[in-house]
């Protein structure tokens, strides 16, 4: 109930400056007839995809707490036996050897992420003929609405799932007064029962599965245990409020008669009890929590829940204003049919505008303080047996989900992946130990579930596709340790440094200190085994799986040591230690540029310009890692550019976001541009494509991989914030990759690394005007490609290192190069480059001079 107080003072706060945005609209005049045409709502926790069917609707619900399985750590006691061999034959060059001794080493797959249930309304219409049919998902307000009229009547349905409530809300009305008549009823693909526990209350009570397969030939595919055994139990309550009718029990359903407007209330909940505790054996009662959430929502009348409801996202959602330009002919137009003239119209500039809020949008939907983190789905998913599992995976997926968190403005929807990060240190430190015999510090490796899995996957040695070239990646634990260190960059909060950030980051440094291991022929610190994620390195006729010191590898562990030795800087509480990194990053394996000028993936020149693989992983220096920049670098940087060049623009939907964003760190506006482009092609879900067969946008805007995932629209977003906006090498670059179809627009509420927020208006391809709120003071640098003054203080040009701590560049990391006159020198571009100082809590103004 404090919530809903708390969001009604917002939403009069809010109420007058906030205006709502027409294009904001994801909207169709047919209803969804398949998954990807469905409308997503959440709350953080409860998922929702609202299909508008006339007759038959359908709310396709989730629990991002409801999954297979319990706490299975995997661990693999082989380990400590296995992994010098391993090394053995890596250093002896035997790589094929090297990945079958891996396999001896490797663990279970993970769990898998459920379906919770179904709401369905089924009314008694003949067919399902209607006239004005309507439907949209509201992104100024997060509220689904379905309208039509049949029979003379208009008929309106408006959905929401709240936060501040914990409920889903659908509230159905009618012109004409008794005109409702319908019935309620629950399902599951899992094991379920319904009843209606009173006239006007639904309750269904389900068992997830103990086990679900990760292959279609493992002899168990779906496995329960009995009611009181393993796997987790849920409760979904639906409890209905009519006005000007009647409603009965009939059955397993309610039945309404006659009713002028209807609200259904939705609570659900699961047995989930913590990452490291059976839901079946030792979980919580779902009923407990399903029973007073609906106590608590169904008190409270519509008006005041969709208020409260409003507010509470508006506090988030209206932080940043995109205009990329207006086109009134395209906002005419359905979205899934915009979206298939995207590239014939030459662009859709309102529908980039939309589709990057849509990516915010989803953040907010699908990750809430005290929530779970998002998965490869976020936390939609209608399938007992989803696509990888509908996991966390975590050699980009996952990272990915939360690269808009920090530069769009959704900081506290970042926090769901640092408490998974504490919880993946306690079960990583076992993992570290029991397959490594290593003492310090925790680890994870590629793919992970609700109960923190940190071991290898692969399906131990049973599995004969179960492969090292992504099993054997021990690096998740530092890549999720460089979002710490990003968060407070860009809040500047040295608490959470000191008391959240600092002891996870070391940990994971601590375990990569003991893995590196010192090649006998160069002498530097090296990873052995090691891949480059899902690669494989072609040699000789044949493709190899496992060698030592990928790009990747090293590219990691150098950014977090760095991140570690400033923290300790700042901190000052553990100079022993930073005095271990600083000795160990200066004997890191370091970058090559290779025989083609470009940047190598492989511990040697190994790589084939043929290579068109989805990952490139060795570029995470340019994106999200900072030791690349075009300034500062710019040798790196041009290898960087011919390595993208070799792999090509088309790919997976995840794929191509991260290109957007390495196009954009390379300044090339138009490639950025040309990539998010092929990112706009339709994908009809009907027909039957290759998985992982190039990407593109489903008719209800998630990204295809295809199949779905989530990960390709957080990355759209933040890299069209980077075509925007960067600040990951000691400055502020406004419009550092401003395309030509971008020629005017504006940008307001962005962030930047030292606590700022930023607005920026342009035309013409210009700048001309900015503001910069500084949250925490210090030295504001900034860079445009035309000279800009302060209007409130003086400015000067900048020279030598940022004084402030917050936007301080890596600086120059070491690297050698196989052939200088095979690298291509990028394009020179005109900079101007000014400091001035801020006060916090003041905003400046930055003008053309």
């Amino acid at each position: 109930m404090k919530r809903i107080i708390l969001a009604l003072f917002l939403f009069q706060s809010l109420a007058a400056s906030a205006q709502p945005d027409p294009a904001l609209k994801l909207w169709y005049n047919n209803p969804a007839t398949i998954w990807e045409e469905a409308l997503p709502l959440g709350n953080g926790k409860t998922g929702a995809m609202v299909f508008g069917s006339v007759i038959k609707e359908r709310y396709q619900l989730n629990d991002n707490t409801l999954w297979s399985g319990f706490p299975d750590p995997g661990n693999n006691p082989n380990g400590p036996t296995v992994l010098p061999q391993v090394r053995e034959a890596v250093f002896a060059g035997d790589y094929e050897k090297a990945a079958a001794l891996w396999k001896k080493m490797q663990g279970p797959y993970s769990a898998r992420y459920l379906p919770l249930g179904d709401l369905w309304l089924s009314f008694p219409w003949k067919d399902s003929v209607a006239e004005k049919y309507y439907r949209d998902l509201d992104l100024n307000n997060a509220i689904s609405t379905v309208r039509f009229s049949k029979e003379g009547v208009e008929y309106t349905r408006e959905a929401f799932t709240s936060f501040p409530a914990k409920a889903m809300v659908v509230r159905l009305t009618a012109s004409k007064k008794n005109a409702l008549s319908f019935t309620v009823g629950l399902t599951s693909k899992l094991r379920f029962t319904t009843r209606a526990a009173t006239s006007n209350l639904l309750v269904l009570k389900g068992k997830a599965p103990k086990f679900v397969a990760n292959r279609p030939y493992e002899p168990k595919q779906v496995e329960y245990d009995d009611e009181k055994g393993e796997g987790m139990t849920f409760e979904i309550q639906v409890k209905l409020q009519v006005e000007g009718g009647t409603v009965k029990a009939s059955g397993d359903q309610l039945s309404v008669s006659n009713a002028t407007a209807v609200t259904i209330y939705l609570t659900e909940a699961t047995s989930f009890n913590g990452f490291d505790k059976s839901p079946g054996l030792q979980g919580k009662n779902p009923t407990i929590e399903a029973m007073a959430n609906m106590g608590k929502v169904s008190s409270i009348p519509y008006d005041v829940l969709k208020k409260a409801h409003i507010a509470d996202y508006q506090a988030l959602f209206n932080r940043v204003r995109l205009d990329l330009g207006q086109d009134a002919e395209a906002l005419k137009l359905p979205t899934d049919q915009r979206l298939k003239s995207f590239n014939k119209r030459g662009g859709d500039n309102p529908l980039v505008s939309l589709y990057y809020q849509f990516g915010r949008y989803l953040m907010i939907a699908a990750s809430r303080p005290g929530s779970r983190p998002t998965n490869l789905q976020g936390i939609w998913n209608d399938h007992v047996q989803p696509p990888w599992g509908s996991n966390y995976t975590t050699n980009i997926n996952t990272e990915m989900n939360y690269w808009l968190a920090e530069n769009t403005n959704l900081s506290e929807c970042h926090q769901p992946l640092f408490a998974f990060t504490k919880e993946l240190a306690v079960n990583g430190a076992v993992t570290a130990k029991v397959n490594y015999n290593i003492d310090e510090g925790w680890v994870v490796h590629h793919n992970s579930d609700l109960w923190a899995k940190t071991s290898p996957p692969g399906g131990w040695d049973w599995d004969e596709k179960g492969m090292p070239r992504w099993s054997c990646w021990p690096m998740a634990g530092v890549w999720f340790s460089t979002h710490l260190w990003e968060h407070y960059l860009f809040t500047g909060d040295l608490k959470f440094l000191r008391e959240q950030a600092y002891p996870l980051m070391k940990g994971a440094a601590q375990f990569q200190l003991h893995w590196l291991i010192k090649d006998p022929v160069s002498g530097y610190l090296v990873t052995n085994p090691s891949t480059s994620p899902e690669n494989t390195l072609k040699k000789d006729g044949k493709e190899y799986q496992v060698s030592m010191a990928s790009t990747m590898d090293m590219s990691l562990i150098r950014e977090l040591f760095t991140a570690l030795i400033t923290a300790e800087d700042l901190l000052k509480i553990d100079a022993g230690f930073k005095a271990e990194l600083v000795k160990a990053k200066e004997q890191l394996y370091p970058f090559h540029i290779g025989q083609y000028g470009q940047l190598q993936e492989w511990f040697k020149d190994w790589d084939q310009p043929s290579d068109k693989h989805r990952h490139l992983s060795h570029l995470f220096g340019l994106y999200p890692g900072s030791q690349i920049t075009v300034q500062q670098t710019p040798e790196l940087a041009a290898a960087a550019k011919q390595s993208l060049i070799h792999r090509g623009d088309v790919s997976t939907g995840w794929s191509m976001a991260w290109k957007v964003n390495w196009w954009a760190r390379l300044q090339d506006a138009e490639h950025a541009y040309k990539i998010l482009s092929d990112a706009f092609t339709y994908i009809n879900p009907r027909e039957v494509r290759e998985t992982m067969g190039g990407g593109g946008t489903y008719p209800n805007l998630f990204d295809a991989h295809p199949p779905f995932q989530i990960d390709g629209n957080f990355g759209a977003t933040a890299g069209i914030t980077e075509m925007l906006l960067q600040s990951h090498d000691g400055r502020i670059s406004l419009l550092p990759a401003l395309p030509v179809n971008w020629s005017a627009g504006s940008v307001k509420g962005i962030r930047a690394r030292g606590n700022f927020t930023i607005g920026i208006q342009w035309k013409e391809q210009q700048l001309t005007k900015a503001t910069i709120y500084s949250g925490s003071g210090g030295n504001c640098r900034i860079r445009t490609t035309i000279p800009v003054k302060v209007m409130e203080v003086n400015s000067k040009l900048a020279s030598g290192a940022n004084a402030n701590k917050l936007t301080t560049a890596y600086g120059m990391p070491p690297y050698e190069v196989v052939n200088k006159s095979a690298i291509t020198p990028l394009p020179q571009t005109t900079e101007y480059i000014i400091d001035f100082p801020t006060v916090k809590g003041k905003t400046y103004t930055i003008v053309p001079k």
